[in-house]
């Protein structure tokens, strides 16, 4: 955290948590018996309720969307430059609220909790849920919080996707729909990146169809390669260009590389994929990819 905060800062922020005991039909047909939401707030919501915004998180983000969790955080939340007072979103106006999708692994009920019909966690026995059934679950953390209607359902990417989805289904909840960077689609080459991500997890042999959690491992090097793989996707060709061009970490062709890392491109996708592993995990980004699918 830095030496002291700035003045634009939510500042120090609590995550809080929304419990719902009344079950959840889900999209594939199955349904959740009960479910918690992990969500942060940050400003205050007016004396009619009118000025609430919800932030929707992209595919490997979280409830953090701005501020400090502890005063030893290095980095603030991952939309620290947009939300805050006197940013684009005005917590000096608004009261924004960003929380953790069910089928996450930031603390909402998802492969890592615990199934309560079998005692264990579920892995890969956790229903498919989609962007339809995020803003059914949202809706309710809503009702949870007394907003009849948003006065904006904002993201970005998968985020934006849930922001169009708000507008199809609860037109009548949200004034405006922030749809940033998104499609209300993928193409078939979005799906087929996707699906060589899933099969590097699958392959990795400490993936144990998906109930890894039972052995006490984790299938870093099949999730590190997914990472790596989404990370392409993320950036255009022209944008990878002018960020890394064909630059050398040692400046010069090192012909006795051993398969080191020998171009700067190379060293961002590794620390890319070698920091994902620690605070994610891979049947959550299995089943976030097959949602954006």
């Amino acid at each position: 955290m830095p030496e002291s905060i700035p003045p634009d800062s939510v500042g120090l922020v609590e995550p809080r948590c929304a419990r719902f005991d009344t079950a959840l039909t889900l999209e594939c047909g199955r349904s959740l018996p009960s479910y918690e939401l992990v969500y942060e707030a940050y400003g205050r919501l007016n004396a009619d309720r009118s000025n609430a915004i919800l932030i929707c998180h992209a595919l490997s983000g979280t409830h953090h969307a701005a501020g400090y969790n502890s005063p030893s955080d290095r980095k603030p939340g991952w939309w620290e430059v947009c939300i805050g007072p006197g940013k684009p979103i005005n917590t000096n106006r608004f009261f924004v609220v960003c929380c953790n999708n069910l089928g996450g692994c930031h603390g909402s009920t998802g492969p890592t909790s615990i199934n309560p019909a079998t005692g264990e966690p579920y892995g890969a026995d956790f229903p498919i849920v989609t962007v339809q059934d995020w803003v059914h679950s949202q809706a309710r953390l809503a009702d949870h919080l007394g907003i009849d209607r948003w006065a904006a359902v904002a993201g970005g990417s998968l985020g934006a996707m849930q922001a169009l989805q708000w507008a199809i289904d609860y037109p009548q909840r949200l004034r405006h729909a922030v749809v940033i960077a998104a499609a209300p689609r993928l193409s078939a080459q979005n799906i087929a990146f996707n699906e060589v991500a899933r099969q590097a997890i699958r392959s990795d042999p400490e993936f144990h169809s998906g109930r890894y959690q039972r052995h006490q491992v984790v299938p870093r090097r099949g999730l590190m390669l997914a990472r790596m793989l989404g990370h392409i996707t993320y950036l255009s060709d022209q944008a990878m260009r002018a960020k890394f061009g064909r630059d050398l970490r040692r400046g010069k062709d090192d012909f006795d590389f051993h398969y080191e890392v020998e171009f700067e491109v190379e060293s961002y996708l590794r620390y890319q994929g070698e920091s994902f592993v620690n605070r994610f995990d891979a049947n959550t980004y299995m089943h976030m990819t097959k949602a954006l699918d």
